[in-house]
């Protein structure tokens, strides 16, 4: 075999928002790079979908349906998955809102997702021992609220800073365990979270103009920089917010 640093042979990864978009890509390409995969989303279809994309799809990896806005489902999904190489915590939701028109329940509502769902997460796999020496997690973040903001997404972006902020205390709390702890922050990526309507094609091209490299990202740009932190080519990366984002926020 040919010499791979990036291989995630051997490796049991946990990835959240696996049933679309860049949590879905991430597990494929995760599955590629020869881990065994443990998906969870609220959406079954979606996962079920996911897993038969993924290499070695009838033996090997497993799903959970969960809803991770729920305390009681994210301890009862911990006590499931066995021993961790890797987390992604990748489900996410967006909403534009202009500073007066927000409201408690929207405010809620994504941090309940976006914030607290990762947190806790990582607190009962960690207070369950349930990762491994030398792993790796890895959240979503965004280039949205920690190297730009712009009109409309306060909420977002506030629960993208708090993620960021979570991953250097991990980082640092868990360094001397062996494990790491990293961010990824894209720009604009392809997915269902921009597609939803929430921009009309009039901004989306508009917004275009911003990115040097001439396009929005793909779920893969993002998902094989997840691939590298989560494998040992990145092994003294740790407390790193990883900016994909085409050169965007160069303006």
């Amino acid at each position: 075999m040919s010499y791979n640093p990036y291989t995630l042979e051997g490796k049991t990864i946990l990835v959240t928002g696996a049933a679309s978009g860049i949590g879905r890509t991430t597990a494929i390409e995760c599955s590629k790079m020869g881990a065994r995969l443990i998906l969870t989303d609220i959406n079954e279809n979606g996962l079920r979908d996911t897993v038969s994309m993924l290499e070695n799809a009838r033996s090997e990896h497993g799903y959970f349906k969960a809803d991770l806005t729920d305390e009681v489902e994210i301890k009862n999904l911990v006590t499931e998955v066995s021993q961790l190489d890797g987390l992604v915590c990748n489900a996410g939701v967006m909403k534009l809102t202009l500073t007066q028109f927000i409201t408690a329940a929207e405010i809620e509502r994504v941090q309940k997702i976006n914030l607290v769902a990762p947190m806790l997460l990582t607190k009962w796999l960690v207070k369950e021992k349930k990762f491994c020496k030398g792993s790796s997690i890895v959240f979503t973040a965004s280039a949205g609220g920690v190297y730009r903001v712009s009109i409309g997404n306060g909420i977002y972006a506030t629960t993208k800073c708090g993620i960021d902020a979570f991953m250097r205390t991990v980082a640092l709390e868990l360094g001397p365990k062996g494990i790491r702890c990293n961010s990824v922050n894209p720009g604009m990526v392809e997915t269902n979270l921009i597609n939803s309507g929430q921009f009309t094609e009039d901004q989306k091209n508009k917004e275009l103009q911003n990115y040097p490299l001439g396009r929005y990202g793909q779920p893969e740009d993002v998902a094989l920089a997840i691939v590298y932190l989560l494998s040992n080519a990145s092994s003294w990366v740790t407390g790193t917010a990883l900016k994909i984002d085409g050169g965007m926020t160069l303006n």
